[in-house]
């Protein structure tokens, strides 16, 4: 990734706007005092949104100063995040192909090349008219989609050249367009139609509920033809209204065609029928002298057991690493209580008590045995006398 760098050109100052300022403080009262850190992210994100798309440096001292973060850190942000735009972008837009190996072997090189000729010549130049900027990005997570690009909070996938050409066209136009898949398809659905779960309807046939659509297509998160995004402080991310002369493109009509007539031409498949299965049966609890007996497990050979703690004392088996409550208890119940009793297991006995504990490997992964007989003979343990003064919580029943 190439060295991200502040614009040489910066205003003189930043402030969000009266319905920003309140948003932010809302979202920074999300967190416990001593962690507003953790808005840095929304609140730089929306200061790009307010400032025409990009990020200038009073904003990021802004948020900065908002959060009680050195001025750095917030900048180390800023300059880490893709999402961040560091000098001016697009009026209309600010294109992000993904340049990673799906993506490039799906055609991102020609996404590229239609960039280069329609907005300018080099990555975050803007075009003559200022309305359109793009850059090569990292992956952007539609793989299964591929080649995608991104703009502002958009994504828009499966795209070939003279679809990204008919996408700038129509953005330039002020024409709505449709986010998501540019070829029919629903998000990953295969090009055939559905295949799975066509049971279940959705409240706008096969598109999302009826909030978050348009004529039947999802709404874009920026209305384009210049207008801000987001700048009114709003928590939702569609289009408040229709961008000025929005219609629906002829490009996402033909897509919402292909995808109807791909549905048709696949009948929505019968959830197959499952055997009814008996719930399964947990295993009683029994008495320690009847466990060998009761229980299907044949592995290895059972080792010595008690009805009881001697002398009614059991030894606190919390004591040995990888013990708790829950596996204490496991142990008393098949009839070991005592330390002198898991150091004396061998091989054959560690098989035979796993089966009962249901998890293989962890007398060994935490060498119980070993410990048992330090702590049989009186010894202590690292970890014993941790528990013994209180600083292993998962050792207190």
């Amino acid at each position: 990734m190439a060295v991200r760098r502040l614009h040489h050109e910066q205003p003189e100052s930043f402030a969000f706007t009266p319905d920003n300022q309140a948003w932010a403080e809302k979202v920074i009262g999300r967190y416990p005092e001593g962690r507003q850190a953790s808005a840095v992210i929304p609140l730089l994100w929306r200061a790009q949104e307010q400032h025409n798309g990009w990020l200038p440096e009073p904003a990021i001292r802004c948020v900065a100063d908002m959060l009680s973060m050195p001025h750095i850190r917030v900048l180390e942000v800023a300059t880490f995040y893709t999402m961040f735009q560091l000098q001016p972008v697009g009026r209309k837009a600010h294109i992000q192909v993904c340049g990673t190996t799906p993506c490039q072997l799906r055609g991102a090189e020609d996404l590229v090349a239609v960039c280069k000729r329609r907005i300018a010549e080099h990555a975050h130049e803007v075009s003559e008219d200022g309305d359109f900027s793009w850059e090569e990005v990292e992956c952007l997570g539609a793989c299964v989609n591929a080649p995608m690009i991104q703009i502002f909070k958009d994504t828009y996938e499966d795209l070939t050249p003279e679809g990204l050409e008919g996408l700038i066209d129509d953005i330039s136009a002020g024409r709505e367009v449709t986010p998501g898949p540019q070829n029919g398809r629903r998000f990953g659905m295969p090009l055939s139609g559905q295949t799975s779960l066509g049971d279940i309807k959705d409240t706008t046939e096969g598109h999302l509920p009826a909030a978050h659509v348009i004529d039947g297509a999802e709404k874009a998160s920026h209305a384009f033809a210049g207008g801000h995004i987001n700048a009114g402080g709003s928590d939702f991310n569609g289009v408040p209204g229709k961008a000025p002369g929005a219609a629906k493109t002829s490009s996402a009509k033909k897509a919402d065609d292909i995808g109807t007539d791909a549905q048709k031409a696949v009948p929505a498949a019968k959830p197959a029928a499952r055997k009814a299965e008996a719930p399964a049966k947990s295993e009683p609890k029994k008495p320690a002298a009847q466990t060998s007996l009761d229980l299907d497990e044949d592995t290895g050979t059972e080792p010595e057991l008690l009805k009881g703690a001697r002398e009614g004392k059991a030894d606190d088996l919390k004591r040995i690493k990888g013990v708790g409550p829950k596996i204490e208890g496991i142990l008393n119940e098949i009839g070991v209580y005592h330390f002198d009793q898991i150091a004396g297991w061998t091989e054959e006995n560690k098989a035979w008590v796993e089966t009962r504990l249901k998890f293989k490997g962890r007398i060994d992964r935490e060498d119980w045995i070993a410990q048992a007989k330090v702590l049989a003979s009186g010894g202590e343990t690292e970890f014993s006398q941790r528990v013994d003064t209180g600083d292993v919580p998962t050792s207190k029943a």
